[in-house]
């Protein structure tokens, strides 16, 4: 067995030792230099791709099944796995890629969303003298320069604040991010400074006042990981990757080796997911690409594998954007259980993460209550005791699970790593697991550069450094103008499709429906509050879109960004995907309830919905509910104890307020906590209770019949003689 710790990455081989020879500032500029030269032959050996646009799915399938042999198959769709075949096929070898769920459905689209180096590994490096982590950091600040270089569509320079509240951790701090510029080198995205207390509010106004002594301000990437990832598939295919999603591996084909009389695995037994039909797939190396399922796969090779991955939860929460400044994050480096959190601005949202503690391994993690209390509590201690930090806030909610590795040689758990491992087995199963999503580049080229090695594959050298991923290469920051005057689109949704599309926001453009209105003139939005079109869904399709989960979550990040929205969207969605694929109406409706299961589990719909229960306790004072009381009755003329859609549209029409029923309904059946199509009063008042405290924000029916008492207590009949006699 080859067993390889990858860390260093292949740009980084002897590093460690050349480091100590030349000093850490001659490595630097050595290194400077290396990368330079790397981007030169990027660009100039390079051919263009060989397929204008990715191949339909179908096209894919073909070319799976009528292929004799492959020269490398990667099993997975992560970043990781896409990672590894756009570096094989560019290279020259005759490349598939095969993933049991749709690309990005696992990790790799659950992130942080930055693009890092590790600022915290730099520190355990200096501390521990440890050169591994410093290698680690050193191979992602080189991967974090390039992953903005060719996707800048996707991906921007982040500011991050870490606030400072004892005087001595200003000057450590310091010290600490100024030696992460400096390991940075050329590749340092913008100079780390410091703030004073007065500055560091006026670019953080929410932040907590007391005892603050002032900021550090450093810089990493953000990016859309979903679509990032799903760009490095598309990639891989215009280059002639055969990839298709939705294709399980059943299990892993074996032959002997003539010449040593060894069983070598072979290819794959494949699976299409959506229609059951099953394949053999040949290829000479087969390389394991599959995340937090890594060692089941390696299981498929030899049961008797020592297991490789050990399983780490991190959930995330989204709250909405005025919790956070539009374009400053902020970092926590010692939460009150030792842990790290950011709380970054994202898709004109506010993102808070990251937990990390054990899990099992699972195909739907689904984020835990007290996970997303924990977060809470901590952004608590940050933000100003004027901002109230609210449960019903949370928007979305999901878990993500890292693949943490451990050294199989290793009796305990200190071997535990967020760098890369490649492992072969006998048979020649090749593995890459850990590291993580910046480093993805790396790994992949580690990953087939010990694959070409070891099976003797003919290849030339890795040629990804510097490459544009789809949507990329002729992109520019003002692209989205041109969106607006050529096609009438809003500014809104211009700037939102050159983002998410890159040079390719053009194609979507002219699939977009005319609006009926002066302006937009086309662009007809899924949900009002967000700018996703219904272009979107026909043109998510041609990017190997198979259901409305994959809509919803990777082609747009509806799921990710607003439950309630993403279920609000659905139903339209449906329509348009069953239109284009022709669904019957059973397979609507199936995947009407696969994508409301999704939502309610893995997206935190059900944790959201959980806050306001007929079992919710009513904890007001005797004058609030004296005062909510008054206001139900005013709905409740009759004095039944219940209120329906008539006693609502009765009180609306006296306010000359129309609203149409199917609307009011669904108002009524958020607090309908009992489904009689009916709300009684304890209903109403747990309601009330509940939004008091935090737990519920955003209720509809709360803030209509608010308005509605408002408006009916503002009309005061006048006297006729303050009207002129009535003339």
């Amino acid at each position: 067995m080859a067993f390889y710790k990858a860390a260093k990455g292949t740009v980084l081989v002897g590093g460690g030792a050349l480091a100590t020879v030349l000093g850490l500032s001659q490595f630097a500029h050595y290194r400077r230099k290396q990368v330079n030269l790397a981007y030169v032959e990027a660009a100039e050996c390079f051919a263009e791709p060989v397929n204008r646009e990715p191949p339909s799915r179908e096209a894919q399938l073909l070319t799976l099944q009528n292929t004799s042999e492959f020269d490398i198959l990667v099993i997975g769709g992560g970043a990781t796995g896409s990672g590894c075949a756009l570096d094989a096929v560019t290279r020259g070898l005759k490349t598939a890629l095969v993933e049991r769920d749709d690309f990005s459905s696992g990790t790799s689209s659950r992130s942080t969303k930055l693009i890092h180096g590790g600022v915290r590994y730099l520190q355990k490096a200096i501390m521990k003298l440890d050169i591994e982590q410093y290698r680690m950091v050193k191979e992602a600040l080189h991967e974090r320069a390039n992953l903005l270089e060719i996707a800048p569509h996707l991906s921007a320079p982040l500011p991050i604040m870490l606030p400072v509240y004892k005087w001595w951790q200003l000057p450590y701090y310091w010290v600490g991010i100024k030696l992460y510029d400096l390991v940075a080198g050329s590749n340092c995205l913008k100079s780390s400074y410091v703030l004073s207390k007065s500055r560091a509010l006026e670019h953080f106004p929410m932040l907590q006042k007391d005892k603050l002594v002032g900021a550090i301000v450093y810089y990493d990437g953000q990016h859309n990981d979903a679509r990032m990832n799903l760009a490095i598939a598309l990639t891989a295919a215009r280059y002639g990757a055969a990839t298709a999603n939705y294709m399980e591996v059943v299990n892993l084909l074996k032959k002997k080796d003539p010449e040593t009389g060894t069983e070598r695995v072979s290819g794959a037994r494949c699976k299409d997911v959506l229609t059951g039909k099953e394949f053999d797939v040949r290829a000479k190396c087969v390389i394991n690409a599959t995340g937090p399922f890594t060692d089941a796969v390696r299981k498929m090779d030899d049961q008797n594998a020592t297991a490789i991955c050990q399983p780490s939860a991190g959930v995330h929460i989204v709250m909405p954007g005025y919790y956070s400044p539009e374009s400053m994050g902020l970092l926590d480096p010692a939460t009150s259980d030792g842990r790290v959190i950011f709380f970054l601005p994202w898709q004109k949202m506010t993102i808070a993460g990251t937990t990390d503690s054990p899990t099992d391994i699972t195909h739907h993690p689904i984020p835990s209550e007290e996970d997303i209390n924990f977060i809470l509590n901590e952004v608590r201690n940050y933000l100003s005791c004027d901002v109230e930090v609210r449960r019903g806030d949370v928007l979305a909610a999901w878990s993500g699970i890292r693949p943490l590795v451990t050294d199989p040689k290793s009796a305990d758990t200190q071997s535990i790593s967020r760098n890369h491992v490649v492992d072969i087995s006998e048979s020649g199963l090749v593995t890459i697991a850990g590291g993580k999503w910046t480093t993805y580049r790396s790994m992949a080229e580690d990953t087939v550069n010990a694959a070409i090695k070891f099976h003797n594959l003919k290849a030339g050298p890795s040629r990804t450094v510097g490459l544009f991923l789809q949507g990329g290469k002729d992109w520019s920051p003002t692209l989205y103008i041109r969106l607006v005057q050529d096609y009438g689109l809003e500014s809104e949704v211009a700037q939102h499709l050159a983002a998410t599309y890159g040079d390719k926001a053009f194609e979507v453009a002219k699939m977009a429906s005319v609006t009926g209105k002066r302006w937009p003139i086309v662009g007809v939005r899924l949900v009002s509050e967000f700018p996703y079109i219904e272009a979107e869904v026909k043109y998510g399709i041609k990017e190997y879109a198979c259901t409305a989960v994959d809509m919803i979550s990777r082609r747009t990040r509806l799921a990710f960004l607003n439950v309630q929205a993403a279920e609000e969207a659905l139903p339209r969605i449906v329509e348009l995907m069953g239109r284009e694929l022709d669904w019957d109406e059973k397979k609507k409706e199936k995947e009407l309830e696969t994508a409301r299961k999704f939502l309610y589990y893995e997206m935190g719909y059900k944790s959201r919905s959980e806050q306001l229960t007929d079992r919710s306790e009513i904890s007001l004072l005797p004058s609030d509910i004296d005062r909510y009381k008054k206001r139900f009755h005013k709905f409740d003329a009759d004095q039944k104890g219940f209120i329906t859609i008539v006693d609502v549209q009765r009180v609306l029409e006296s306010i000359n307020v129309q609203m149409d029923e199917n609307t009011l309904h669904e108002i009524l059946n958020e607090v309908d906590l009992n489904k009689n199509g009916q709300v009684e009063l304890n209903e109403f008042l747990q309601l009330m209770s509940a939004i008091q405290k935090g737990r519920v924000s955003g209720s509809r029916l709360a803030i209509l019949m608010k308005t509605a008492e408002e408006n009916l207590d503002r009309r005061v009949l006048i006297p006729v003689d303050r009207s002129c006699g009535g003339l």
